[in-house]
């Protein structure tokens, strides 16, 4: 783990107003006894069970001299591969431990699961090296932060971790690790302090020789709610997730965030407002994609707001949405240490029908990269209620990008700057937006087809719009200017998609653009 990974770990638990008193966390009570029997209807009623009782914050007892610990001491603690769950077996997978401390404070239980039984895997500070350090003893039951998971494939690099309240993240065959998923999100976006559940036990089940899934449980607990989840994890090209989480609230939740995930956007093509430095994109995700019970996809590129902002997108029984990745050109990133083209995108696909609701995105300043400051999720339309059970089933794809693609035309670029006609004096301020669509239907298009760009605004004026081949990426370049009614700098939605005849030839982009305060709208 590198110092931005920890840096951005720790800006995960910070950036959206955790409460000092969510970050004193304790090690839980052992959830089952050594060689207990164990399956997910078990870890349901135990679930269930805990969500009928008062909420026990822990208290913070991880010893002083890691509670303390610095970063550069931190990186010393390097678990011992060859004592890792599994090594030396014929076995596909691995297990390697994460150490508790610094921004890590909040140890877990782990268990291995054979044949039904669980048994305890005890901490034993043996597992790791300490280098020069002078740690003493340290409790035999401190637990751990976390763990990751290693696969045959290539045992020198993990494929999934999990580490850090309800956080995990995985990688498919680029093996770069970007945004990150979580158990849950609650209150994610409103004007108070999010609650951070998080996974209290893991349960790890041994695989077989030749197995090409490995199977963890999960037992999550927070003020309002506890859960359990099954995670079915399959590496691969495009590394799958199946999902099962069982919720059940200790007190009504205005807003819950189910297959929540998390990434960062710092600046881009289509928004350079923290663009100070000499890479020209800096982002995990470049954009949400969403494909709705209706069938239509839309694509809404990812922006770093002067403020807070939360988009809400309406369904009814969605059929799939995720943060992507879809700029995958090392020319536009420059950065030759974090591979940002490399970072995967992640697709959530529910596997029943979730009725209606909406996924959220939520958009966050950030001056830089450490901080994760892009959120989405699916919010169910009913609020859940104390003593409810809610059950959701969903696949995750970790991958170069989603498991299906739009029979239309996608966006490939999302640029912007100053409208207005080259060569003409300017007498009034507009904003130039040129979005280029590739692939799909539009690939079908004959040489002499005539295509439209259909634009529409939530207010404000819509002129010089074009559509025209963009020969370089075999695609159309749509083009428009959009002139701001007033001096207000309220948000204005935007939509666009386009038009070959009767039939739509691309995705529905979607953009919020904010115009500037008057005194920052410069004509040139």
């Amino acid at each position: 783990m590198n110092r931005r990974d920890l840096l951005r770990a720790a800006a995960a638990l910070s950036v959206y107003g955790l409460p000092p008193a969510l970050l004193l966390k304790t090690v839980p009570a052992r959830a089952a006894a050594a060689d207990a029997p164990f399956d997910y209807a078990w870890l349901k009623g135990r679930a269930r069970a805990l969500a009928a009782q008062p909420y026990v914050a822990p208290r913070n007892d991880l010893p002083r001299q890691l509670d303390q610990i610095s970063w550069d001491d931190y990186q010393k603690l390097r678990f011992v591969r060859e004592r890792g769950l599994w090594y030396g077996e014929e076995r596909p997978f691995r297990i390697e431990m994460f150490h508790p401390g610094l921004f890590f404070k909040h140890p877990v239980q782990i268990y291995e699961l054979v044949d039904g039984r669980a048994r305890h895997i005890d901490y034993d500070a043996r597992q790791f090296e300490h280098g020069n350090l002078k740690l003493g003893k340290l409790p035999d039951d401190l637990g751990y932060a976390g763990f990751r998971i290693h696969h045959a494939s290539n045992w020198d690099a993990d494929v999934a971790s999990f580490l850090g309240a309800s956080y995990f993240r995985a990688v498919g065959a680029e093996r770069q690790y970007g945004l990150s998923a979580r158990g849950l999100a609650i209150d994610t976006g409103l004007p108070r302090d999010e609650e951070f559940p998080r996974f209290t036990t893991f349960w790890i089940e041994r695989p077989a020789a030749g197995a090409g899934e490995l199977v963890v449980y999960a037992l999550l607990d927070s003020a309002s709610v506890a859960g359990a989840y099954r995670f079915g994890i399959r590496p691969g090209a495009t590394l799958t997730m199946e999902v099962d989480a069982a919720l059940y609230p200790r007190r009504a939740i205005e807003r819950l965030g189910i297959a929540p995930l998390t990434s960062m956007y710092q600046t881009g093509e289509n928004d350079r407002r923290m663009g100070y430095d000499f890479r020209p994109e800096i982002h995990d995700s470049d954009g949400l994609a969403l494909w709705t019970g209706g069938g239509e996809w839309i694509w809404r590129p990812l922006t770093n707001p002067r403020g807070l902002r939360v988009n809400s997108f309406i369904d009814d029984n969605p059929r799939g949405f995720g943060l992507l990745q879809r700029d995958r050109d090392f020319d536009h990133y420059q950065d030759d240490a974090v591979w940002y083209e490399k970072r995967p995108s992640l697709w959530v696909e529910p596997r029943h029908g979730w009725g209606k609701g909406a996924v959220q995105l939520v958009e966050i300043p950030t001056v830089d990269e450490t901080f994760d400051n892009i959120v989405a999720f699916w919010n169910p339309e009913t609020p859940p209620q104390p003593g409810e059970e809610r059950l959701f089933a969903y696949r995750l794809y970790w991958g170069a990008a989603p498991p299906l693609q739009p029979p239309l035309g996608t966006a490939r670029a999302t640029r912007t700057g100053l409208g207005g006609v080259v060569g003409h004096r300017r007498s009034y301020f507009s904003w130039r937006f040129a979005i280029d669509f590739a692939g799909g239907a539009l690939d079908l298009l004959g040489k002499d087809a005539t295509v439209e760009s259909v634009v529409s605004a939530s207010r404000g004026r819509i002129e010089l719009v074009s559509a025209r081949p963009l020969l370089p990426i075999r695609g159309w370049r749509a083009m428009f200017d959009i002139v701001p009614p007033d001096g207000s700098t309220e948000p204005i939605d935007l939509r666009l998609f386009l038009r070959s005849g009767k039939q739509a030839v691309s995705e529905t982009w979607l953009y919020q653009w904010t115009p500037p305060p008057p005194a920052e709208r410069v004509f040139y």
